[in-house]
């Protein structure tokens, strides 16, 4: 057995996983009441009595209809109000449109698969919907903008959604750097609101995608080189764009958006100014020791069947045979090759992504850089964002 910095903790079984009741007094609760991950822009006084019927029906699979039907009445009430606010309130027409799109993505986690038809996605439909209503009202907007999957291959899908802010005043003559968003497992488009408006302060402007397997990104799940093709039909059109300054062009990877981020530094090096990893895996984290235990540590619900969908294998026995020869950056030798700069982040404590994963490429290739949060879960949060972005404020400076 590796001894994996996680120690004794990798052994475990976190104690939100008894059930819906013990996530949200021991995980969910305190985030929920400050507005921060996942809540977002969400207000307690909305969560706490879906809840609390969630807690007194005994509905503790997330991945049941049942489960998202909780949420609706409160997230559609929510956009009632929002839309009767708009004509007098634009500021609370916005708060409202953001709290009801926050209980919607709460309401579809743990994942919306990429192909996916049923009940959940629809739901994702509406809080993608609701969102842009409400991002319509901000002073700068952001929109949805679909553009041709000219990289296109095998089963990739023809056309890819992103969501686009751009600082007003951005023009041919006045153009703008680049933040490429690239989402998670669970977070998609619509769940990154705090971040855009990060970059607009700093004048940069956001392209927001997701990953293979998930929501709505177009490319073939299976073939470990779809994103490949996938971020050259998104690089090429950020360059074609007059307002964009494709010199400056960072590229952030979230969670599962990780592993894109790395790659995509080493596939694009020439096309990128530097890329972040944040709670990234590279290798280990699809081997099958790690992910006989993935089930037990700090995501909400279990993961294997998110990752299942997410990977397009028939099965967890077939993905956990496959899955790390198919998609291991190491395996696949690009990590000896070029690449721009690379920031790694993430907590030593990430029971869902090694820390032994950001560690491990700094044993390949050009030298990278990191920041690793001692005894702090996935994604090194909370005081991950306090290193982000001044390095990408470094790099966006730099010739």
């Amino acid at each position: 057995m590796t001894n994996w910095i996680l120690g004794e903790k990798f052994s475990e079984t976190y104690p939100h996983l008894s059930g819906v009741k013990a996530l949200w007094e021991t995980k969910w609760k305190f985030p929920c009441s400050r507005s921060v991950y996942p809540f977002h822009h969400g207000k307690y006084e909305d969560f706490e009595p879906i809840f609390q019927r969630l807690i007194e029906d005994n509905v503790n699979d997330a991945y049941t209809d049942r489960y998202t039907e909780y949420f609706l009445p409160t997230a559609r009430r929510l956009v009632d109000e929002a839309m009767s606010a708009q004509g007098s309130d634009r500021k609370k027409a916005i708060e409202l449109y953001e709290r009801a799109a926050c209980v919607f993505r709460i309401s579809r986690f743990p994942s919306v698969d990429g192909d996916e038809t049923g009940f959940k996605r629809e739901v994702f439909n509406e809080q993608c919907q609701v969102y842009l209503r409400g991002a319509s009202l901000w002073d700068t907007p952001l929109k949805e903008v679909v553009i041709p999957h000219t990289a296109a291959a095998g089963q990739d899908r023809k056309e890819i959604p992103l969501f686009v802010r751009v600082p007003n005043g951005a023009s041919a003559a006045a153009k703008c750097p680049v933040v490429l968003l690239l989402t998670g497992l669970d977070g998609h488009r619509p769940d990154n609101t705090g971040r855009s408006d990060e970059f607009l302060s700093r004048g940069w402007a956001s392209v927001i995608a997701e990953i293979p397997g998930t929501a709505d990104c177009p490319a073939e799940r299976r073939d470990p080189k779809s994103p490949d093709r996938l971020w050259t039909s998104v690089l090429d059109w950020i360059k074609s764009q007059p307002f964009f300054d494709a010199s400056h062009v960072v590229v952030w990877g979230l969670s599962a958006g990780g592993y894109y981020a790395i790659r995509v530094a080493h596939t694009h090096h020439d096309q990128l100014i530097g890329a972040i990893g944040q709670g990234a895996g590279s290798h280990h984290f699809l081997g099958r020791e790690w992910l006989s235990r993935v089930d037990y540590h700090e995501y909400p619900f279990t993961l294997s069947h998110a990752y299942v969908k997410k990977y397009g294998y028939r099965d967890w026995e077939e993905l956990l045979d496959k899955a790390q020869n198919d998609f291991s950056l190491v395996n696949s030798g690009l990590l000896n090759g070029p690449s721009c700069r690379l920031l790694l982040v993430n907590g030593t404590w990430d029971g869902l992504m090694p820390i032994e994963d950001s560690m491990l490429l700094m044993n390949y290739g050009k030298p990278k850089e990191g920041r690793f949060y001692e005894k702090m879960l996935h994604m090194g949060y909370p005081p991950a964002n306090e290193c982000v972005y001044p390095w990408m404020e470094s790099v966006m400076t730099s010739k």
